[in-house]
């Protein structure tokens, strides 16, 4: 890749870095397809956040920046314009620079999840999910199951008053039943979603017991890093159905780039996502 004067520069910031596939996925996509374009990674610290996107976005060749834990919430303060999922969610993943100088955000965290619940054959309207973990990509899955008329929807996170928060912001957009248990049991529900960063390392817990797991249930490990997790390696030994949070970075792909203005790329991965799959293969 040949960085000159004239490249398009976009960041993606988080805090840690090293997991995020962003920068990989992008990048071989801006060389394959000939765009005069990269994504830098950045290691920032949520105390530093808000003046690091300043400064950065002043920069009139750095045109927006791509958001992930624990940076999703900590942008609103300082957009001028946000898509629907953002402002139910309070969070954003993706922020750009509109011509008039003002900052627009969206999130497609939760489409893309969605779409790749659909992709695996898993139709979420009508079903029970249980989601563990209610942080910026947490809440962003819990808007995009209560938009996509799942029948219940329990919320967990060891943090309990931020499930409750969850909870109250999505009941005023969507006509779900809500719970709120007091441990993530995964009994009964057709979908059980680990949002948390347990799974990176081998010695984590595992984020709720698999072994309450129901036959029949779909688990999705959003993790991306240490695959197979050992949440995923735990379903596989009990032969339950479980899915990496690959698919859900595949599918939203195309958004991202027509949300930059790249809907060159944009137009050509979307008839074909195994071009990205490819370059999103498990490390």
């Amino acid at each position: 890749m040949e960085i000159t004067g004239k490249t398009r520069v976009f960041m993606v910031v988080a805090d840690p870095i090293a997991q995020v596939r962003a920068p990989e996925l992008y990048n071989g996509l801006f060389r394959r397809h000939g765009v005069d374009a990269v994504l830098v990674p950045a290691h920032v610290a949520p105390a530093h956040f808000t003046g690091f996107a300043q400064q950065v976005l002043a920069a009139k060749n750095i045109e927006g920046l791509w958001l992930t834990i624990p940076h999703k919430t900590a942008m609103l303060a300082l957009l001028a314009r946000c898509d629907r999922f953002g402002q139910v969610a309070q969070a954003v993943n993706a922020v750009r620079r509109n011509a008039d100088g003002g900052l627009e955000g969206a999130l497609f965290d939760g489409i893309g999840f969605v779409a790749a619940l659909r992709h695996a054959g898993f139709e979420p309207r009508g079903q029970r999910a249980l989601l563990i973990g209610a942080g910026g990509a947490g809440v962003a899955i819990a808007t995009a199951l209560a938009d996509a008329g799942v029948s219940m929807l329990s919320l967990f996170d060891a943090v309990p008053v931020r499930a409750a928060e969850v909870q109250e912001r999505l009941t005023l957009h969507y006509p779900v039943e809500f719970s709120l248990p007091a441990e993530p049991d995964p009994t009964g529900h057709d979908l059980v979603v680990n949002c948390t960063p347990l799974g990176l390392k081998d010695s984590d817990p595992l984020p709720f017991d698999a072994a309450r797991l129901d036959r029949d249930t779909l688990v999705v490990d959003i993790l991306m890093k240490n695959q197979p997790t050992p949440l995923l390696r735990a379903c596989a030994a009990r032969g339950i159905a479980a899915e990496p949070g690959f698919e859900m970075l595949v599918q939203q792909v195309p958004a991202y780039l027509d949300f930059f203005g790249l809907h060159g790329i944009a137009d050509a991965v979307r008839d074909d996502l195994s071009e990205v799959r490819a370059l999103l293969q498990p490390q």
